[in-house]
């Protein structure tokens, strides 16, 4: 039986919101499409997220070419203006990159340094560990203790793996989706700190725009959001998903599941009514969004977290390059629980020193070739407990 549950998500579905100030109601409404005009011009703006997600796309392919050295890598997670790190030439010229956006949102980072330069050097040795203990067994055969090659039952995909059994492809790819995606968006851009710094909300209130701009600060802001998770979209009016490797692709993955059909509209007609909120000046509705997104977006994290958990106890120790991979990618979206958020809270699901308990249980001794169903059901079991789904919604 599913759980019968009460979601913030309903308010969603509405597409409209009452606002009462002042003994005046006003109302709210959403356009059919994540379409904003000011003088019919577009006011939604959000192409710094389309460039980390398309340098991510990159860095995150790279990180299986052997040819790729620690210095490289890195230049592509840390990119420097003007630096020819990208087979693009727009990302080259581009002043952003993705390591100074990890870990580094207004409410979970700006006053904790430490925990921010913790995440950042995890990144870095990741990447190190790649280049030094993987690559150079790239033809290995991978054993318990030894890092190499395993290939999947039946003349399947070959996976490369450390010597505890970690694809460390995938350990980074789907962390970032904690620490970049999740945190900017939850963490960042749909923070009351952001958006309503300095004269933001009178700004708005007045729209006064950003200079040489024709969006105010707090418009922009929202679109930020937005963009991390649509970034990559050709037409955020008619978002198809699955068009990048990052949540925009797990948001996808969630919605083919029965269990959750309805997370996707649930989450763009959120970003909608927030944004319409903005234009009208109502601040609750804006807030209101900004809580179902918080519990949304954190879902897809524990979701992926338990599915991938539980897949793995089909093949481990019979197909363990299958198990070893879904495990891999399991413990990205784990490491990814502490950027989470809380609707109504300032804190995530999971703290990071849960997470890190959860990676070194995951990891401890041998890695994954020590792995049990028991150790696997009992962090499935945690995860699940915070959410608003059960273990057997999350698992198929």
């Amino acid at each position: 039986m599913k759980k019968v549950i009460l979601s913030l998500a309903l308010v969603s579905t509405l597409l409209f919101s009452c606002n009462n100030n002042e003994n005046e109601t006003t109302m709210t409404e959403a356009p059919a499409t994540y379409t904003f005009e000011r003088n019919g011009e577009s006011t939604v703006d959000f192409n710094g997220q389309t460039t980390r997600i398309q340098m991510g796309n990159e860095f995150v392919s790279a990180l299986t070419v052997t040819t790729e050295t620690s210095a490289s890598l890195n230049a592509k997670f840390a990119h420097a203006e003007g630096d020819n790190d990208f087979s693009d030439a727009d990302l080259n010229a581009s002043s952003k990159n993705l390591r100074s956006k990890t870990a580094a949102s207004t409410d979970f980072y700006a006053a904790n340094t430490t925990d921010a330069t913790a995440i950042k050097t995890q990144f870095d040795s990741w990447i190190s560990a790649q280049v030094n203990d993987v690559f150079p067994n790239w033809s290995v055969n991978a054993s318990t203790g030894v890092a190499g090659k395993i290939q999947e039952a039946g003349g399947g995909s070959e996976r490369f793996v450390t010597a505890q059994g970690l694809e460390l492809n995938q350990m980074i790819n789907k962390s970032l989706i904690g620490g970049l995606m999740v945190d900017q968006i939850l963490n960042n851009y749909l923070s009351t700190a952001v958006l309503d710094e300095g004269t933001n909300r009178a700004d708005n209130d007045n729209d006064v725009v950003a200079t040489d701009k024709v969006y105010t600060n707090m418009e922009h802001k929202w679109d930020e959001a937005f963009g991390y998770l649509y970034g990559n979209e050709v037409d955020v009016t008619a978002p198809v998903l699955n068009i990048d490797s990052f949540l925009n692709k797990y948001l996808s993955r969630v919605e083919g599941d029965d269990d959750f059909a309805g997370i996707a509209s649930d989450i763009y007609d959120a970003f909608k009514l927030g944004r319409a909120a903005i234009v009208a000046k109502d601040y609750t509705t804006r807030d209101a969004q900004a809580e179902i997104l918080k519990e949304k977006i954190s879902e897809i994290v524990g979701i992926r977290a338990v599915y991938y958990l539980q897949q793995a106890k089909a093949t481990l120790g019979t197909d363990n390059a299958s198990a070893f991979h879904d495990l891999s990618e399991g413990l990205g979206f784990v490491y990814s629980l502490q950027f989470t958020r809380q609707p109504n809270s300032d804190l995530p699901y999971f703290t990071k020193t849960e997470v890190d308990a959860f990676v070194a249980t995951l990891l401890e001794g041998n890695g994954f070739w020590d792995l049990t169903d028991a150790t696997l059901d009992d962090i499935s079991t945690t995860i699940s407990a915070k959410f608003n789904f059960t273990l057997e919604q999350a698992a198929n």
